[in-house]
């Protein structure tokens, strides 16, 4: 088997990253755009010792779980991996997904329940983080999400899974950057303005904020000048739609993947937005973690606040909090809660959600997870861990279990470290009581779980 090869195959199952897997005399070879029981013809692109990667030239027999894609671009959007796989079915891949990880990383039996389905299935994501560009020869700035597997730009004029107010806002963005002097980025050369649009919308208000991402340092007199190219398209912005409360500029001239700088001033309108859940009003600003999902998010909170309900007046950790959703979401049920978040500008959305919303028994710091752990003394009933998606780390796995007295509440997007972390605490004589998937992130491979876990 070399590059370029063409054969038919049957597509017997789905990879943990949204891939179909067939064999081709024994080897495994991994297939974009595939769904089980498909029949099709496939051309290898790439060959390794252990397995093989591939695309589909031609379905010859459709699998019965096939429907019609989402979106004209979902074969070369990096986005969709499944949006061409009925929707129930992919509730039943992101399952399998998660019950596999459990087994084969963490090797745990215990049951995994069905996927919770999102309330909605399009137009759901409220967070968007277009990278931006130009073309070669006439300089149109081009923005959207990057082709699967390289950093080319799709240029995307409309995304069902995203409010359609977000592609007005880019498309006005694209037509009238240049009448600013404002260039796109180009990331081979690193030169030109604008690197990345993000938008932060609101299922509660259906407003949004706006952050401009662009390659430039940092400079506070430069800002303010009134012939600011940058403040004066953000204004423009501003004025432009009702539906957006604020417009923010990042600083962010690093060769670098990562997304935003590590300043972000707004120069127009205000610096957040408001998203309800339960009962709770929060507000997001550009640099603080939100799900992008705030409906199906709202169904994880629910889950989780009567987990906790279950202990009389418990006390509660909260790490990783972001901006504290959980320990707010939860403070009415618990006598105490701390919650701990090492993004500042988090915490400081957190402690005007606490006092708008008048709640006294929860603490915030400003502080790494595992530096927080080992300078008390105190325990909790209640620890929720909610970590990025490399997991936790064993010490704050072992600062965790020498802080909590009865629970572990363990919120993951990654069900790979998640079944690590799982198998780790169960060496450490920890006993996983339920599993629980939800579908935070329609159309794709992702998903997000929920396990109890008693000490």
């Amino acid at each position: 088997m070399k590059k370029g090869d063409e054969f038919i195959v049957n597509i017997e199952r789905f990879s943990n990253l949204g891939t179909g897997i067939a064999k081709i005399d024994g080897q495994i070879v991994f297939v974009e755009n595939a769904c089980p029981e498909d029949k099709v013809k496939i051309r290898i692109s790439s060959v390794t010792k252990n397995y093989a990667n591939a695309s589909v030239t031609e379905i010859i027999e459709p699998s019965r779980y096939r429907t019609n894609p989402i979106c004209p671009l979902q074969r070369i959007c990096g986005s969709c991996q499944l949006g061409f796989i009925d929707y129930d079915y992919q509730l039943k891949l992101k399952h399998n997904i998660v019950e596999d990880s459990i087994l084969k990383i963490g090797n745990i039996d215990t049951k995994v329940q069905d996927t919770i389905p999102s309330p909605k299935i399009k137009n759901y994501r409220q967070k968007m983080q277009y990278p931006v560009s130009e073309t070669k020869n006439s300089k149109r700035i081009i923005a959207g999400y990057f082709k699967q597997k390289t950093h080319e730009i799709v240029n995307i004029k409309y995304c069902p899974i995203q409010p359609t107010i977000c592609d007005e806002i880019v498309e006005f963005i694209r037509g009238k950057a240049h009448e600013f002097g404002i260039s796109g980025y180009v990331e081979k050369t690193h030169k030109g303005d604008l690197r990345h649009i993000v938008i932060r919308g609101s299922e509660y208000s259906g407003k949004i904020l706006v952050t401009l991402v662009i390659n430039k340092q940092y400079c506070y007199s430069e800002l303010v000048s009134k012939s600011n190219n940058f403040a004066l398209f953000a204004q423009n912005i501003y004025e432009h739609f009702d539906e957006v409360t604020g417009v923010c500029l990042n600083f962010n001239n690093k060769k670098t993947n990562v997304i935003l700088g590590e300043k972000t001033e707004c120069v127009a309108g205000v610096d957040f937005v408001e998203e309800k859940i339960i009962n709770k009003v929060f507000k997001i600003g550009a640099d603080t973690f939100f799900q992008v999902n705030p409906k199906s998010a709202e169904n994880i909170f629910k889950y989780v606040k009567k987990e906790v309900k279950k202990f009389e007046s418990p006390t509660v950790l909260d790490a990783y909090a972001g901006i504290a959703t959980f320990g707010i979401v939860v403070s009415d049920v618990a006598k105490s809660v701390v919650s701990v978040e090492s993004n500042k500008s988090s915490i400081e959305k957190a402690k005007e959600v606490l006092k708008e919303n008048n709640i006294e028994n929860v603490e915030l710091f400003a502080q790494d997870t595992v530096k927080y752990l080992k300078s008390i003394k105190k325990n909790f009933d209640i620890t929720i861990l909610d970590p990025p998606r490399k997991g936790c780390t064993q010490e704050s796995l072992d600062e965790t279990l020498n802080h909590t007295k009865k629970e572990i509440i363990y919120v993951s997007c990654n069900p790979a470290t998640l079944a690590r972390d799982l198998k780790y605490l169960v060496s450490k004589g920890c006993k996983v009581e339920s599993i629980q998937p939800f579908d935070m992130f329609c159309h794709t491979y992702h998903v997000e779980t929920v396990v109890i876990i008693k000490i």
